[in-house]
């Protein structure tokens, strides 16, 4: 035999002893994890087996041995998701083969493998979700908006738009237009003849800053100008009577139309009996300027006299503002109260503190309070803070206690927009590195929680960052489900147990225990989880999202755990009409996943009925990260 072929045989034989190591570790580790397999649900066992295989394979770096493998035409094992044991046993078939040696590894075994594994992807993918579109291999899900509650047909147009899931955010409206909204959707199942699966959200313990003071109760009636400062659309004032219209949140809207925002205020009901359209109307603002404004339109608002004024001027209005019509003066009210900000510039150092006390950015103070005192308390020095999405992010410095009991922590900003980002009450934080001690459920979830069971087919759960999160869900579950089965019967309590459970993975604690956060929910018979790439891009950072869920993907595919992308899939059509290029790309990889979760706009039904074009031209093309080769009938003549 040559140089060249004993250097084959030498490099044939290394891999052989790695593959045959890998079989032995994976064997080795099921056997160490029998309990933990043991827990699992049995619907779970084999998916079980699978994602602990899975995670040894993960743990090891084996670039080097990929290469000789795809050097002699054999798997490269990057594709080892759903059988893991059985992808290494044919890579260890085809180097057998090549020395010479019988084949170790039998053709069942290893051949209908993949087959079974995507067989069970599927039925759990159906039991959560119900069953996809036929040539398709994702779902829609949709965001309801508050309007669902109201608005049969447009959860219609949803439905017939190729909506398959529709999710509710128990963080916004309540329990009455919850049942609304699911009214609305077994409505829209019947009229297209399909299931439409509910699925509601908890929202978890939120963290978010605290209050900020209002500022003067001001607002501006404003025109807009061409760039040479002609005018296009007046400043605009909607006067309503006070008694009659009743307080400003209650007051009828105004009309639409171009330009700023129209300044809705009250007035006397009898001075403004008297204004006739075309009467002018004068006043002196906030800044002592003197304004005219002429009443455009008188209209009737459900037995409501109300005017419509416009100027030419800019007019700043507080409830102290006089405006005067034949002489005769009346006060405007309604007025609210300026929203303020703190400006965060990088460089800055802001204190982040326990007291609830609304802080006030006129003194100058660079302050904001927390929402959940508990997590100030656990933030260490070094650890990074974010606010916003992560548009600022800080660094911890040391902590103190005030006199009052307060405990404060020195934040040095290390980044924000140029020229300062406005920090605003109520806005998210992000702590990525800080052990939190607070639970995954809070009072108000878990009454949330118990609608969902009683009415709703999935909770998505927030929150979860490790295993004894995910036991907790499960536990509450079940103490629901025996409340409910009491209260309403047996039908109604295994309907609350058999509640499909979907795991959001949104923090990087979760993201690290993954493994374990799957192992534990997979004591649940019916399971999935969601890729919350919006949380995951503000705690890892933008530069890692391009890989991270991906592998919460790949890792749950090993699982045979049904996955659902969310945050941002075509946002730009959604609001705007148009997509971007780029959303499409990312429409098409998101579809990969066994659901795709579309949130609100005015053009939703449109990214509804484009996504769904995109699924059933890729249901024949891809295969989770596999890339099937159909035949491209447009190349049929390219030659």
């Amino acid at each position: 035999m040559n140089e060249d072929g004993e250097g084959m045989d030498e490099q044939l034989h290394t891999m052989l002893g790695q593959l045959d190591a890998i079989l032995t570790d994976l064997d080795a580790e099921a056997e160490a994890k029998a309990a933990v397999i043991e827990r699992v649900h049995p619907r779970h066992r084999e998916g079980a087996v699978n994602l602990i295989h899975y995670s040894l394979l993960r743990d090891h770096d084996v670039r080097e041995l990929q290469a000789g493998l795809s050097a002699i035409g054999a798997t490269r094992l990057t594709t080892t998701e759903p059988a893991v044991k059985a992808r290494v046993q044919a890579a260890r078939n085809v180097v057998g083969a090549y020395l010479g040696l019988p084949v170790k590894f039998g053709g069942d075994e290893v051949r209908d493998a993949f087959h079974e594994a995507d067989d069970i992807l599927d039925r759990n993918s159906d039991e959560l979700l119900g069953p996809n579109a036929e040539g398709t291999h994702s779902r829609i899900m949709v965001t309801l908006p508050s309007e669902a509650a109201d608005d049969a047909d447009l959860v219609l147009s949803f439905a017939e738009a190729g909506m398959e899931v529709a999710r509710i955010n128990c963080a916004h409206d309540g329990p009455d237009a919850w049942g609304r909204m699911i009214e609305h959707v077994h409505r829209a199942e019947e009229s297209v003849g399909r299931r439409i699966r509910v699925a509601m959200d908890l929202a978890g313990p939120k963290l978010r800053t605290g209050a900020i003071a209002p500022g003067p109760a001001v607002e501006r009636a404003r025109v807009t100008r061409t760039e040479v400062g002609e005018t296009i659309t007046p400043a605009k004032i909607w006067l309503v009577p006070a008694e009659s219209g009743g307080p400003r949140e209650a007051a009828p809207e105004p009309p639409a139309g171009p330009g700023r925002p129209t300044v809705t205020v009250l007035v006397d009901d009898r001075w403004l009996d008297r204004v006739a359209e075309g009467d002018v109307l004068s006043l002196v603002d906030t800044r002592n300027a003197k304004r005219e404004f002429t009443a455009a339109e008188v209209v009737d608002v459900d037995g409501v006299r109300c005017v419509l004024a416009t100027g030419d001027q800019n007019a700043y209005l507080s409830n102290s503002t006089l405006i005067q019509h034949d002489f005769e003066r009346t006060r405007i009210s309604g007025i609210r109260d300026l929203e303020q900000h703190l400006l965060v510039s990088a460089g800055d150092t802001l204190t982040l503190t326990t007291d609830p006390t609304p802080v006030d950015p006129s003194a100058g103070d660079m302050v904001i309070g927390c929402t959940l005192p508990e997590a100030v308390r656990a933030i260490e020095p070094g650890q990074p803070v974010l606010f916003d999405d992560g548009t600022i992010e800080a660094v911890a410095g040391e902590s103190s206690v005030d006199d009052a009991g307060n405990t404060r922590v020195v934040l040095n900003v290390v980044r924000a927009k140029p020229g300062g980002t406005k920090l605003r009450a109520y806005k998210g934080i992000n702590l990525p590195q800080t052990v939190l001690p607070l639970p995954s459920l809070t009072d108000e979830d878990i009454v949330a929680f118990e609608f969902v069971a009683r009415h709703g087919d999935i909770a998505n759960v927030s929150f979860i960052r490790n295993a004894a999160d995910v036991a907790f869900v499960l536990s509450t579950l079940a103490e629901l489900a025996d409340t409910i089965e009491k209260e309403s019967g047996p039908e109604a309590g295994e309907r609350a147990r058999n509640l499909g459970v979907v795991l959001k993975i949104e923090t990087i604690p979760a993201y690290e225990s993954l493994a374990s956060v799957l192992l534990e929910g997979m004591r649940h018979e019916n399971l999935g989880v969601m890729i919350a790439r919006g949380d995951l891009a503000v705690e890892f950072g933008f530069e890692r999202l391009a890989e991270v869920p991906r592998l919460i993907m790949n890792m749950s595919e090993a699982a045979h755990v049904p996955t659902i992308m969310a945050t941002q899939v075509l946002e730009s059509l959604a609001k705007s009409g148009l997509p971007s290029r780029a959303e499409i790309t990312d429409a098409a990889y998101a579809l990969r996943a066994e659901a795709v979760m579309l949130n609100k706009g005015p053009h939703i039904t449109d990214a509804i009925r484009i996504l769904n074009t995109i699924s059933a031209k890729l249901g024949s093309s891809q295969r989770k990260n596999r890339i099937q080769l159909r035949r491209i009938k447009s190349w049929h003549n390219a030659l």
